[in-house]
């Protein structure tokens, strides 16, 4: 799943950054309300972590502007301000959930975890494709009745592909929704994944699910 953290201060964007890609999120930043707001609308995001108090544009207004965007994805606050006039303020900009700064990092995820359960729910839990199924919430995946192991990115990759069946996926789709916004399209670290995947899920089974749509990318469908 791929998360938009818009914060200027470059240790906490950098802390949480890190803290969310060891769990297996795909984080962008933003470290202006402006800056925010543009990847917000361009993206696809399934979550969003705002700073209340950014240059350009603060989050409060970059959230309104998002909402009056018509952008879908939960929002979490992040603020040093505690007063209930401060909460009702951020609620009623349009945002789903409101942490003050300082913050373990074990709180955040827990909050990361609930609102993207909350968005998962709301488009129905596990998601199938042919004879494989994919838990969001509890990161899990078989194929038939045997659970398969996968990384962390191993399983974002999947999911992609499993939200986007028999859609032919390029590279830079891939990349901008699995890695990062800045990732190298043109390097072979796709293709590398991708192989890992088919070993995982494709190997052991006669029907191949994963397959090659040359000089495109790749596509989820059954043979």
């Amino acid at each position: 799943m791929r998360i938009l953290v818009v914060e200027d201060e470059k240790k906490v964007a950098s802390f949480i950054q890190r803290g969310l890609e060891g769990e297996g999120f795909t984080v962008d930043l933003a470290s202006d309300g402006e800056e925010g707001v543009a990847m917000g609308k361009q993206n696809n995001y399934d979550l969003i972590l705002m700073d209340i108090m950014l240059p350009k544009m603060d989050g409060l207004s970059a959230i309104k502007a998002l909402r009056e965007e018509g952008v879908p994805a939960p929002v979490l606050c992040l603020t040093a301000k505690d007063t209930v006039e401060d909460i009702v303020a951020g609620l009623d900009s349009g945002s789903d959930d409101y942490l003050t700064k300082p913050f373990a990092f074990a709180e955040l995820l827990a909050r990361v975890r609930a609102l993207v359960r909350r968005g998962t729910q709301e488009r129905g839990a596990e998601i199938v494709y042919a004879d494989l199924k994919l838990d969001p919430v509890a990161h899990k995946v078989w194929r038939g009745d045997n659970e398969i192991d996968l990384t962390a990115k191993e399983y974002a990759l999947l999911e992609f592909f499993m939200r986007n069946p028999e859609t032919t996926l390029t590279r830079t789709m891939i990349a901008e929704h699995v890695w990062d916004y800045t990732f190298d399209s043109f390097t072979n670290i796709i293709d590398v994944y991708v192989n890992y995947l088919r070993k995982k899920v494709d190997r052991d089974y006669t029907q191949k699910l994963i397959h090659t749509v040359r000089g495109v990318g790749y596509v989820l469908k059954e043979d």
